[in-house]
């Protein structure tokens, strides 16, 4: 089993992005008045309280916020109720009917200080992000696997999403994107080829040149430069990738491996037990000071926070937590919003 991580930036951005690869192959009350019929009108008193409460609840209804005023948590019908960076959603865990909830993340690099060390930000970071509700299938078989998020490559981009979990597997004689087990693709565990995917990912950033994407990947390929070969045709390699070594005289560029870099938790049940944090297997223990890049699953401290189905939630959700990470990160406050623009020493506005 191999994890690798990719950090892409386009080449107006210091013309650097990382591939980090985990083999070294290659490498987110009512007052209804009580009104008194006279008992000659044939209506009951407790009869009338019902149908006065039903009419005002259906005029309150009607006059509810909609044409984008909504704001988070207001109950909505669709999505163009919610204002700008929300949108409706039915979580019954949660709430009754459906409310406007958060759909983006917070910028910090606009927000806040955008010149510090890439580990001194939180990314919001899709796990398993190929594996897409309603994929099409491109095996001509019926998926019988896992999903973990709703929304296209390009929509996770666009609403934010800044790191992607991606399993890579050799099938049919190219590098797939599968969300399988044991090493090995099979027709009813693959998505598709790797290099649509990659495609997607190279489109997002030559339209938004001063973004960083940084790609994770699983990585089971076992062709000879099968990585290599397929991010290159993929046009990823050109000016995106990150200089692993630092040499003004000759630069090496490249998929680099991910645990020289990055320690994990615990994936799964094992690591939401509490009081507990292990490390992922294949990861170095999370107190490993020489390693800067931080991911978790689920929620701890971290520069990386992968979930599934990013949206979901009950309001904030996972846009909250980075927005909580970066603020602890950049100045020490409990939001990236209350941060005093300019400071890192814990002046806070809120």
């Amino acid at each position: 089993m191999s994890i690798s991580s990719l950090v892409m930036f386009p080449p107006e951005f210091r013309e650097a992005s990382i591939v980090f690869s985990a083999t070294k192959q290659e490498k987110f009350t009512l007052t209804s008045a009580s009104f008194r019929f006279p008992g000659n009108m044939g209506f009951s008193q407790d009869l009338f309280l019902i149908i006065s409460t039903l009419v005002i609840l259906l005029d309150v209804a009607t006059a509810a916020c909609s044409n984008g005023q909504c704001k988070i948590l207001d109950e909505c019908s669709s999505n163009q109720d919610c204002e700008a960076g929300l949108y409706c959603f039915s979580c019954p865990a949660g709430f009754s009917g459906s409310r406007c909830v958060r759909s983006t993340v917070t910028n910090q690099f606009k927000l806040l200080n955008n010149s510090l060390p890439f580990n001194k930000y939180a990314f919001l970071t899709t796990h398993n992000a190929f594996a897409i509700d309603e994929y099409p299938s491109h095996t001509g078989v019926p998926r019988i696997t896992v999903t973990n998020q709703e929304d296209s490559i390009t929509e996770q981009l666009n609403n934010g999403a800044r790191a992607l979990m991606l399993d890579t597997y050799d099938f049919r004689g190219d590098v797939w994107l599968c969300h399988s087990f044991k090493g090995q693709c099979y027709d009813f565990t693959a998505f598709g080829p790797a290099i649509d995917t990659l495609k997607e990912i190279e489109a997002f950033l030559s339209a938004n040149p001063t973004e960083i994407v940084t790609l994770i990947l699983e990585d089971y390929v076992q062709a000879p430069n099968g990585l290599t070969k397929v991010f290159a045709e993929s046009g990823t390699t050109k000016g995106y990738l990150f200089s692993l070594q630092f040499n003004p005289r000759k630069q090496v560029k490249g998929i680099a491996y991910q645990w020289n870099y990055m320690v994990e938790n615990q994936y799964g049940d094992d690591g939401m037990k509490a009081g507990s944090c292990p490390s992922r297997k294949e990861s170095p223990p999370l107190d490993d000071k020489s390693r800067s890049l931080v991911l978790v699953n689920y929620f701890r401290w971290a520069n990386f926070v992968a979930v599934n189905y990013y949206k979901r939630s009950e309001g904030g959700g996972s846009f909250q937590a980075v927005d909580l990470l970066n603020g602890k990160l950049l100045c020490g406050c409990d939001d990236i919003h209350a941060c005093v623009p300019g400071s890192t020493s814990g002046a806070c506005t809120l």
